[in-house]
């Protein structure tokens, strides 16, 4: 390659970066609340099923879904405001187009339980450590208040605590 060939390579392959950092930043959404994101409940809704699995009852699954929705929001909403933006850059990501992309999934509205299991794991065992990151910020926000609702023990044979 001749030198004045390699210069004009750089240079245009740094005008491309540079354009693209800034279509980066200036088509950045803002950081959200994942508390109280649209994107949240849109992710959390596909995930939940694959997430608690078995745990779900047969009979009323859908009322049960959205009650792990709602505590689980309720858990996001008790996290320090700077911890639920980086939940809600999280959820937005996931929900944005390359974020579907990345994940392996349509649309997330249309996403079955198999989609979102096949994308959890890949989460979970994947290479990078910030992808392993979302995975168990996600397993934890769900499963969590999950299973700290007494209407959940019985199905796992928890008795509860204690008595003193």
């Amino acid at each position: 390659m001749r030198r004045r060939t390699f210069v004009k390579a750089g240079l245009i392959g740094g005008a491309v970066l540079a354009a693209a950092g800034g279509a980066a930043l200036w088509l950045k959404p803002a950081a959200r609340d994942a508390s109280t994101s649209e994107e949240a409940r849109v992710v959390l809704r596909a995930v939940i099923p694959a997430l608690l699995g078995g745990a779900l009852p047969a009979d009323g699954a859908a009322q049960a879904r959205e009650a792990a929705l709602a505590r689980t929001l309720a858990a996001i909403a008790s996290l320090p405001p700077p911890t639920r933006l980086e939940l809600g850059e999280l959820f937005a990501l996931l929900a944005s187009r390359p974020g579907r992309w990345l994940a392996g999934i349509d649309d997330w509205e249309t996403a079955g339980v198999e989609q979102a299991a096949r994308f959890l794991q890949h989460w979970r065992t994947h290479s990078f450590d910030l992808f392993q990151a979302g995975y168990h910020a996600l397993h934890d926000l769900v499963l969590g208040p999950w299973y700290a609702d007494e209407s959940t023990w019985a199905a796992i044979g928890y008795p509860g605590p204690p008595k003193l």
